[in-house]
């Protein structure tokens, strides 16, 4: 996207890995996204995405808790709503999008196995539910 947007407060504190993983909840996770997809281009914004949440899960002391997987699926169905979304506002996206404030919104592509699996911590998992 790469456009000049105004950042809601925990987007420039979760770029500057100043985040309490304890008060970072799932609205939280969608508001950031949402913002670095609008900020960056994909790849970029998936990146820096990716690194924040695995900084996130050290700093808590559970690194093992970082799902390649479950950030990057979100992360494309996030941009995919972009893409399809007229308004450029979180919360009218939100309105709009209501099964992304859902945790399990990933079951409709994903078996639970599948997406928990060792190996969906480190590599991306396509999905596998037709």
């Amino acid at each position: 996207m790469n456009q000049t947007i105004d950042l809601a407060p925990i987007t420039v504190a979760f770029e500057a890995h100043d985040i309490d993983n304890a008060a970072f909840d799932h609205t939280d996770h969608v508001r950031v996204a949402f913002d670095l997809l609008a900020k960056y281009d994909f790849i970029d914004a998936s990146a820096i995405y990716a690194k924040g949440i695995r900084t996130l899960a050290a700093k808590a002391g559970a690194p093992k808790k970082f799902n390649l997987t479950i950030t990057y699926a979100f992360m494309s169905l996030i941009a995919e709503r972009l893409a399809n979304c007229p308004s450029r506002d979180f919360d009218a996206f939100v309105r709009s999008n209501t099964d992304l404030m859902s945790k399990d919104v990933l079951m409709k592509w994903y078996d639970s196995a599948r997406l928990h699996a060792d190996a969906a911590h480190e590599i991306f998992l396509l999905p596998d539910v037709a």
